[in-house]
């Protein structure tokens, strides 16, 4: 049986993730390999009605964080480690990291917490967390992230924050890079569609996730 392979994408709002995410899945299926894609807060039933509240009602950043780890526990029970038991690949869209950038960089909200939150929703029984294998970063300016979405939809309560919260979402991520660079792939989300879609696929040929095209 093929080994699990758990792979997140992240990124401000405006990054460019989503289409990306799609392409991957598509190449990991071209190659054979059972997939599961799927999202942060969400991906279960529970998930998804925690993910409406985040998104759109007032709350704290306490109970931001709270709700957020709360989706997370049943997503990785009910979804996360099942398909990585079977040896499927699983892609998601936004994991941990996002919370820290968004809950910690963005609010401002303590990151002691929010480790002490990751260690009780993410311990495994050998004590290790669950981390994903690899975490593509789609690095994009928030002033350049800020002009893609105001022209793509109505935004949510984080896509209508003010260009200073995204500034330091930005910043959350580059800590989170700083802190693991082994899990890390930083991509520069302001090049062409079809020049970040190429460096995805050549980041999973570089780590041997997907075999090179002769």
């Amino acid at each position: 049986m093929q080994q699990g392979l758990f792979i997140s994408f992240e990124g401000i709002d405006g990054a460019g993730k989503s289409s990306h995410i799609e392409a991957l899945a598509q190449a990991f299926r071209d190659a054979g390999r059972a997939l599961v894609q799927t999202r942060e807060p969400g991906g279960t039933p529970l998930a998804e009605k925690l993910r409406e509240l985040v998104l759109h009602d007032a709350m704290d950043p306490l109970c931001e964080a709270l709700l957020v780890f709360a989706a997370r526990r049943d997503h990785l029970t009910q979804v996360i480690e099942p398909a990585l038991a079977r040896g499927d690949v699983v892609l998601c869209d936004r994991f941990t990291d996002a919370t820290f950038a968004y809950q910690g960089g963005g609010r401002g909200f303590s990151l002691d917490v929010l480790s002490q939150l990751e260690h009780w929703v993410q311990a495994q029984p050998s004590g290790a967390l669950r981390q994903p294998d690899l975490t593509v970063w789609f690095a994009l300016d928030p002033a350049i992230a800020a002009e893609r979405l105001s022209a793509a939809r109505v935004p949510d309560r984080f896509e209508s924050q003010p260009l200073a919260f995204f500034s330091q979402v930005h910043q959350g991520y580059a800590a989170r890079a700083a802190a693991d660079p082994a899990r890390f792939a930083r991509i520069d989300a302001s090049a062409t569609l079809a020049q970040v879609r190429q460096e995805v696929l050549n980041i999973m040929h570089m780590r041997g996730y997907l075999a090179a095209q002769s």
